[in-house]
Order: structure tokens, then sequence, then C-alpha cells
């Protein structure tokens, strides 16, 4: 689900209600985004376990912090985790995610026809969806909105979660010209029919992200939806649970939408974002009561309040790739080789929760090896046999960084191993985090870091990534066996199809595409004594709809069932 970063990041829970901390200067990346990640560093005195903040002042409004960076309104350019959680108050698509579960809830779509083949799916809309400005939400305005993302010059980050349905590819890559040709339609107002390639039962999650909203006709054309530099600036007209009222550098307020078709079911009046410059500022927000969730970086030695601290496990892997468009690096055998010089331990050494995969286990999918011990016999074998024997005839390798300490610390250690065994010429590259991942896109490096969270909980949600021409596609590989594996997937179901994709996850792995280092676990402080619809999961988004306080608050070791 994104592209996830933040300036500093982050805790671990030890035993009891001890903490310890990373303070990095991070920067905000797009919705998957560079970031920090957890390192064990030192532990803080103890001290009680919570001191009082102030309560609640008012029921029917919350104040969330997330850290500061540069907000983009408009569903198709957005990639950060700090919009998808915006955008889970003002936009809608057919379906959304449960606050618990993060299985599809119905949305905007009312009803749907799925036909014998599994392949058409038949949406019909409520009848009483609307924008906020009052206009009704038609099955046109989703086409176009898709149709818009899909544009050729658009270049949208998420433009292939689109080609599950047909044509949608071609169109994208400029193939086919024609709209036509996608397999979108506006039957009438209020029936849209979607096509698939082929049968994918994951289909209603993919619907739940907020690419697939609809998007209201007086916005379709405008290039930007921000009000920076505007003077009469107007917020998007949206559709979800809540409107933007104001925004400026300092906060997002939005109020509940009154044209919203569950609108009695929004328990908040008002949501107010505010956006903090450092993790001291956070931790000020939170102790002094004015906000009751924090979702971005923290001070947790500067919390008097211990109490709202929530860690959770989250499908998110934070790894370093190989850019493998060009030669040597599109040889499989020269990028293994690289990868079985590494020092893995000490790569991998002082993170909460270590990987040699890319794709976070959960139940049912099949156990797969990693790379985690160093070759240096086969290494050399694999280089020779590529025709490099002694690092001759290789190019410069590259590796491009963000400032972060972490990031120098594993760029220094991957530097000196193909320097020193496999006789690499090596220039390490330290880019801005303003602009960091945009820079991924252009080019001009061998190695780079990202970190991931699954948009869906569905190993799809990673490896459509790796696609030849996925537009998430940074690695640049374009490997058959890999293409076919994902092909085969897309017509399989339940466990024969998990092990399919497990399949593919092995040949990103043993083929050196994927340098796994950490899955990264979601950090947020809220008091779910007070604050209930809010709930830990593994994509780390909590539907502002569901949100409400709680009437009153348990006693102190007293456990709320719910």
């Amino acid at each position: 689900m994104k592209r996830y970063l933040f300036f500093i990041f982050l805790v671990l829970l030890l035993a009891g209600c001890r903490t310890s901390q990373v303070q990095d200067e991070i920067e905000p990346k797009p919705e998957n985004i560079p970031e920090e990640v957890p390192q064990i560093t030192r532990e803080p005195e103890e001290r009680d376990f919570a001191e009082m903040r102030p309560g609640v002042r008012n029921l029917d409004e919350l104040t969330v912090a997330f850290t500061r960076q540069n907000i983009e309104l408009d569903s198709r350019k957005a990639v950060y985790a700090t919009e998808a959680q915006l955008f889970t108050g003002i936009y809608e698509g057919l379906f959304s995610y449960h606050p618990l579960t993060l299985m599809p809830v119905p949305a905007l779509a009312e009803r749907w026809v799925l036909s014998e083949d599994r392949m058409l799916w038949t949406f019909t809309i409520r009848r009483n969806a609307r924008f906020s400005n009052g206009d009704p939400v038609r099955a046109e305005d989703f086409r176009s909105a898709w149709l818009s993302l899909l544009e050729p010059g658009r270049d949208a980050y998420y433009s292939s979660f689109f080609d599950i349905i047909e044509g949608a590819r071609d169109f994208r890559n400029g193939i086919k010209t024609d709209p036509e040709s996608v397999g979108i339609t506006a039957a009438d107002d209020r029936t849209l029919i979607v096509k698939l390639n082929s049968p994918a039962s994951y289909f209603p999650a993919l619907l739940c992200h907020h690419s697939f909203s609809p998007i209201h006709p007086s916005m379709i054309d405008k290039t930007d939806w921000s009000p920076a530099g505007t003077n009469n600036w107007q917020p998007p007209v949206s559709n979800g649970p809540f409107r933007i009222d104001t925004m400026n550098d300092e906060s997002i307020v939005m109020q509940k939408n009154d044209q919203y078709w569950d609108r009695d079911r929004v328990a908040l009046n008002k949501i107010i974002i505010k956006f903090a410059d450092t993790p001291e500022d956070a931790s000020h927000l939170w102790n002094s009561g004015e906000a009751r969730w924090i979702a971005g970086n923290v001070n947790m030695e500067a919390l008097t309040d211990l109490s709202g601290i929530q860690l959770n496990e989250m499908f998110a892997t934070h790894y370093y790739f190989i850019r493998s468009e060009e030669k040597p690096w599109n040889d499989y055998r020269v990028r293994r080789a690289m990868t079985l010089v590494l020092p893995w331990e000490e790569i991998r050494n002082g993170y909460l929760l270590p990987t040699e995969t890319l794709i976070y286990p959960f139940l049912g999918y099949p156990k797969i090896k990693g790379i985690s011990e160093s070759d240096i016999e086969e290494a050399l074998r694999l280089m020779a046999e590529a025709g490099y024997e002694n690092g001759e005839g290789l190019p410069e390798l590259v590796i491009r960084l963000t400032p972060s300490r972490d990031a120098q610390r594993v760029g220094i250690l991957m530097a000196n191993a193909w320097k020193e065994i496999l006789n690499f010429e090596v220039r390490v590259e330290v880019f801005p985090f303003d602009g960091y991942f945009e820079s991924l896109r252009e080019g001009g490096y061998t190695i780079a870091s990202s970190t991931w969270i699954g948009d869906f909980a569905d190993p799809y949600a990673f490896l459509h990534m790796f696609r030849r021409d996925s537009s998430l596609n940074e690695s640049r590989l374009n490997d058959p066996d890999y293409e076919m594996l994902i092909e085969r997937s897309m017509v399989e179901e339940g466990q024969e199809r998990l092990a399919t994709l497990a399949e593919a996850e092995k040949i990103l792995l043993e083929r050196g595409v994927v340098i796994p280092v950490c899955f990264i676990p979601a950090l947020n402080i809220v008091d779910l004594g007070e604050l209930d619809g809010w709930y830990l999961n593994v994509l780390d988004i909590h539907p502002f709809k569901y949100m409400n306080f709680r009437a009153f608050r348990p006693l102190p070791g007293v456990a709320l069932v719910r």
C-alpha cells in the first residue's frame, strides 16, 4: 500500500514497560517512501508507566499528529502512507477496509453480480451516493477517474494495479490509444461493468485502494489540487465520510460530510490533522492532551503517559534492490554473486524483525528459504562464469542512499564486501530525502533501498512491483521465468496460487533482485481505552469513519471485550 517514510523511527517495546528508541533524521517519502527502520540502540531510564494527561475535551472532535510532509490530495498521484490514511476520510470507492480485519466492506457498491467465468463484475452504485457538493456519484465518475489514471503521460505510481482489467496494460503503455479498449463500462448512472483478464478473488480487496476512488467531474482535469501558492484555493470535491474544510502548512481540518451516504454511522464531527516538525513536537501534542493519536515520529522518552504505546506486526518490509536493466546487472549470476558475499549477520544486526525473505509470513503462505549466509567460493565461480573474473570489465557500481545513519552503515558494509571480495569499483551516493524516491524512477544508480507496506494483504501487493511493465518496477527487472509464474498465479486460487507466488518470490531472492533486511512493525501512540473504532492491523491503516470516543473509560487493569 505504499511507500512509508518518516523523519525518525522508532521504538521497540521490551519487557515490562521499557522502551528503546532510534532518533535518526529521516524525511518523508512517497506512500511507500524511504524510511528509517527500527533498531535497538539504548534503553531509557525506568519510570512510572503513566502519568495522567488531560482528558478528551470534545467527544465530537479528534486531533491527530502526523509527521510533516507535503500532502498530495489527488488520489491518482498519491503514494505515501500518510496520504493513504488521510484518504480514508475524504474518498471512498466501491469497497473500503474493515477497520479490524481489513476485509473488503461494501462501500459505494450496493450490490454486484459476478459472471459464471468470474471475469465480469457488474456493480450497482448506491442510489444515495453523493459527492460533498451534493452531486450524485455516477458510474461514469469511476470510469473517467480510472481511465485518467491510466493515461500514458500521467505515469501514475499505481497504474499497474489496473492491469488486472482487460486492456488496461496496453492502454497505459500506449500500445492501444482507444479508451473503449479498456474493460470499464458505465452502462448507466448506477451500473459499472468491469471485465478482468482472468478470475481474481482478491479484486474486492484491491478496490479498497484509494486509486480506485471516483473523481468529481470538476476535478478530473485539474493538475494541482493543493493550496500551495493559491489565493482562492477550494478544497477538492470528495465523497468520503469527511470533507476538507481548511488546509495549510500547519494542519488539515476535516468536517463531517453531510452528503455522505452512511453519515448516520459517522460519530465524529471534526478531525484535525496537525503536522509535527520534530518528534519532540509530537510528544508535546500527546502530553498536553491536544492530540489523541500520534501517527508519526515521536520522542518516546519525552512521553509522560506511556499507556498509548501500540506496537504491532505490519505487512511491510525494508529492503535493498539491484536495478537490473543494463549489463552486467541484468545477468542474475552477477546479482547472485553480489548477494553471496554480503555480511548478512552484520547487515541485519540490531533490527527487531530481521528477515531473509521479502514477504511477511502469514497463515497459508509457504515458507521459503532466503539468503542468510555468504558463499564466497560460489560467488567467485558465478562471476567467472558470467565473464567478469576478478571484476574485470565491470562498470562502476553506484549505491544510492538516504542520509540516515542506518543507510550509511548498511551501504558501507555492502560497498566494502563488493570492493574487497569481487574487486568492484563502488561509489556511494547520498541523496537528499526530499525527492529520493522520485530519483529512483530516473535511474543513474545500481543499488537503492525501499520500505514498502502492502496496499492489500496479499503477496501480489509486493510481487507486482517486479513485473516487467509494472509502474512500480524501480528494479527494472525483466525475467521471463518470473513473468510466467505471476501469469500462472492469475488463473489459480487458494493454496495452489500461494505456492506459485512463493516460487516467484524465490526467484527475486535467489537471482539477487531483492536484498531483504527487516520487517517493519507499526508504531502508534493512541489510547485504545478512550478511542473506539481504532484497531491494530497489519496494514497500519485506520479508517476515520469508524472512530469515536468511548462514553466511559475502563478501570485500570480491566480489559474491554471487543
